[in-house]
């Protein structure tokens, strides 16, 4: 395994848009989960969702354009992204 391979981040996604948040927070949680993703969701409005994830940053930034297309009945404006932490695992523990 490469140290690439090792590194998980924490980042803060805040999601703006027209959100029809009784389909889009499953839909979210659905879509975290195949990626493997930890998640929680702090924030719910119609106007804007926020969650923490953490992983691999290759799949944080799936779990970003994945977000961004979304269901059919919500409009993503824009996604911000803020890194809370970087963990690198370390070879042998």
């Amino acid at each position: 395994m490469t140290e690439q391979d090792s590194s998980h981040l924490l980042e803060r996604m805040t999601i703006v848009g027209d959100l029809e948040v009784a389909s889009f927070v499953p839909w979210i949680r659905r879509h975290a989960a195949k990626l493997g993703l930890s998640h929680t969701i702090s924030h719910t409005s119609p106007i804007r969702i926020e969650l923490e994830v953490a992983g691999p940053e290759e799949l944080i930034d799936m779990m970003e354009m994945g977000c961004s297309l979304g269901p059919i009945d919500v409009w993503v404006e824009r996604i911000e992204r803020t890194a809370l932490s970087a963990k690198r695992s370390s070879a042998g523990l």
